[in-house]
């Protein structure tokens, strides 16, 4: 006698919502009645919504849903109460049976979650500091369906090149988003919260503040979202990269945002290529196609960076950071002398780092500014780092068996941007390490005024 599965999943029409904006959830389960919770996650889980027996439905699974979405109807809308506080939202999504009719009759249970971020009800007014959420990164390592932008977890070993966030996905943001988030909150940091799409689609929330935030694996990003936080940098506006990997891969939107296409290594197959205009090739940014590499906005870049700890490289390494100029700012109050080591017992430098091309002057590290590092770029530390030759042979301009460098800085054009030029910033304030946490709250103080 066969028993029919028991599942549930879905997702929510948006990325991110405003309050009073409604939310479509679109969920395919086999039970007749499903439950949905709703928790802001933090520093403390807080349950803000709870609903049972809503009724359910299956849906066919497209065989396209990883590039082009699941087309699933709606099943059932919520308004955003005017009370919810800006955030990361998770539901979860409960559906229960009691197994077969003649055998195998057990309580059966199938959960799923899925998240949308809100954005604030009056952009600033209870803070200075926006994060934006690495959404396009979620989605990019997201193979539901059975595609995502990485050959190693799709099937066949495939990969894909379009994604679409119209299918369930959980995303990243327990991994390195939220450490920093439970640290701010309990060190009496408010932060408001957007997608990165927001970056393209909502570009006037930017002039509302004086600091904005990415954290931990913000590897993807669209030409708008770009040229918007460095229209907002110019402006006077400070940024902080406490991620790694940052902005490594131009990406574009389509279907209003609902999905990125992005042909990394086999960019010559962009149709993008054909037209010879290469401003948008959906390939590094520091690709010398494209000629816009990320250091022109973070400080650093991948193609300095690589590895630490991870992919082969650098496995037995310190994952400290050597500080270089412990009279900088960023390290007032550390009481760290030249040489000294930081970050170590909580692993800070790894997985993914950049660094900028280096040189020596009187002992000390400083950029050449040959691959795109602003002019003023001060460099207080380095980690040793290294790429995996799968990852960057493909490359033609790659200068094979390189060693880089996990490189921290700052620099200021307008406003001042920060990097930490390391994914793994946030195990530092998670393992409370004292010079981690000091250096993020100089880096806020001064950056948020």
């Amino acid at each position: 006698m066969e028993i029919r599965p028991l599942y549930i999943d879905g997702y929510p029409q948006q990325l991110s919502y405003a309050p009073g904006e409604e939310i479509e959830f679109r969920i395919s389960t086999s039970a007749a009645h499903y439950s949905l919770e709703i928790a802001r996650v933090g520093a403390t889980r807080e349950v803000v919504f709870s609903q049972a027996e809503l009724p359910g439905a299956a849906h066919p699974i497209p065989e396209t849903a990883s590039s082009h979405g699941c087309g699933w109807p709606t099943s059932f809308t919520l308004a955003v109460p005017e009370t919810w506080q800006s955030g990361y939202y998770e539901g979860t999504l409960r559906a229960m049976d009691s197994g077969g009719t003649y055998v195998y009759r057990n309580r059966r249970i199938a959960e799923s979650t899925l998240f949308f971020i809100v954005r604030p009800a009056m952009p600033a007014a209870n803070t200075p500091i926006l994060l934006q959420l690495s959404t396009n990164t979620y989605n990019a390592y997201n193979n539901w369906g059975g595609f995502s932008l990485y050959g190693f977890h799709g099937q066949s070993q495939l990969q894909g090149n379009r994604v679409s966030f119209d299918r369930p996905t959980v995303g990243i943001f327990k991994q390195w988003e939220l450490p920093f988030i439970v640290w701010a909150e309990q060190n009496g940091y408010a932060l408001d919260y957007a997608a990165n799409s927001d970056l393209e689609f909502c570009p006037e929330l930017l002039e509302n503040y004086r600091l904005v935030l990415s954290v931990g694996h913000d590897e993807y990003w669209s030409a708008p979202m770009r040229d918007n936080l460095e229209t907002f940098i110019a402006n006077g506006g400070n940024a902080a990269f406490f991620s790694g990997n940052s902005v490594c891969w131009q990406v574009r939107s389509e279907d209003a945002g609902r999905a990125l296409v992005c042909w990394k290594q086999n960019f010559h197959q962009d149709p993008v290529y054909k037209t010879g205009d290469y401003s948008t090739l959906s390939t590094l940014w520091s690709h010398h196609l494209v000629g816009r590499p990320e250091n022109e906005l973070t400080g650093v870049g991948f193609l300095y960076g690589g590895y630490h700890r991870s992919h082969g490289q650098f496995m037995d390494g310190p994952a400290a950071y050597t500080v270089h100029r412990p009279e900088h700012w960023v390290f007032e109050g550390t009481n760290l002398s030249r040489d000294d080591t930081f970050g170590g017992d909580d692993t800070i430098v790894g997985y993914e780092c950049d660094g900028c091309e280096l040189t020596d002057a009187d002992g000390l590290p400083v950029p050449t500014y040959r691959d795109g590092t602003p002019g003023g770029f001060t460099i207080v530390a380095t980690a040793p780092v290294r790429w995996h030759p799968d990852d960057c042979e493909w490359y033609e301009r790659w200068e094979k068996g390189r060693t880089g460098a996990a490189t921290m800085g700052v620099y200021t054009k307008g406003g001042t941007v920060f990097t930490a030029a390391t994914t793994d910033w946030a195990h530092g304030l998670a393992g409370g390490d004292a010079v981690v946490e000091r250096i993020t709250h100089n880096v806020l103080r001064r950056l948020a005024e």
